[in-house]
């Protein structure tokens, strides 16, 4: 690894850090701004009560102190403290066990997206105006204009409801089918866009025509020159397609009730579950943070041309 790669990496290192720092101090303080506070509920607490709850949980003390409280424990014990709702537990043994059932799904979807996306995409610009392309071309923008909310509804009732062949509740093992193509539809009607239209410019390219003038085999300068050379920009769009799929699992588990961080991060907002809400806040913008990263870092891999500064 060169000194300026290297470089590079420390100074987007020290990025990563600040900007989670600054979704802590937002968050924290955006919480408290709130009006009411985590003891509301439909049953009327006593004011001695409240008070007793709020010397429990330390929010009788000035913001500022719990702030630097809050701030202390996450950096040297990474305690984001304990529930507010769900009574003996503790933030990050509930942000763990969902991040279990969510990292499961994201991967599984992000993988599926990626590999049929490059596909398809490869095949829409090696049969360019043909029926398959056009074909491809009409069903990825109509993935790609649907909201998955919608799409997970479509195929709740479709598969669980009408033909009854998977299940509805994301608590099995079969029971994830339905969320992860949910999950996986939208990226990967956009990788199949990207991954075309990038190809299509690659294959234009004077070292395609000279590779095949030359008469290199039409695979090797396909799968050799041609879909490497287009896989750059689906590399970019990792990053933000895995934040996609982390922000929008929040909706998918709830609609098939799968237990991940996303369906417990929609609870402590109903719940008013303020330290769980932060925590969860907290987890999710540090992994998008740490996804953008390495996709910048993945540049290098797989075009060693790029310089990055």
């Amino acid at each position: 690894m060169s000194t300026k790669t290297l470089g590079y990496i420390l100074k987007r290192l020290g990025l990563a850090v600040l900007t989670v720092w600054v979704v802590i101090t937002a968050t924290f303080f955006i919480m408290h701004a709130v009006p009411g506070g985590p003891f509301m509920s439909e049953k009327a607490t006593s004011p001695a009560v409240t008070a007793q709850l709020e010397a429990k949980y330390g929010f009788d003390k000035p913001v500022w102190q719990q702030y630097l409280t809050y701030l202390k424990d996450i950096v040297t014990k990474f305690d984001f403290g304990p529930s507010t709702k769900q009574r003996g537990r503790q933030v990050i043994d509930i942000i763990t066990d969902g991040l279990k059932v969510s990292a499961k799904l994201g991967i599984i979807a992000a993988a599926i997206a990626l590999v049929v996306g490059v596909v398809l995409g490869a095949v829409a610009a090696l049969r360019r105006n043909k029926l398959i392309d056009k074909v491809i071309m009409v069903i990825t923008t109509a993935l790609v204009s649907m909201p998955s909310f919608i799409m997970g509804s479509l195929l709740l009732i479709l598969f669980a409801v009408k033909l009854k062949v998977l299940p509805a509740n994301g608590t099995t093992t079969q029971g994830l089918i339905l969320p992860i193509i949910t999950l996986a539809l939208s990226p990967m009607a956009y990788i199949t866009r990207l991954t075309r239209s990038s190809m299509l410019d690659v294959l234009g390219q004077d070292y395609i025509r000279t590779a095949r003038a030359k008469g290199v085999p039409g695979m090797r300068v396909i799968f050799g020159h041609a879909l490497k050379n287009s896989l750059i920009p689906v590399i970019t769009y990792i990053g933000p397609m895995l934040a996609y799929i982390v922000t929008g699992s929040l909706v998918v588990e709830q609609i098939f009730a799968v237990p991940g961080i996303g369906r417990a991060f929609v609870n402590s907002i109903i719940n008013r579950d303020y330290l769980l809400i932060m925590g969860t806040t907290i987890i999710l913008a540090t992994l998008i943070v740490i996804m953008n990263l390495v996709s910048d870092i993945l540049y290098k891999v797989v075009d060693p041309r790029i310089t990055l500064e």
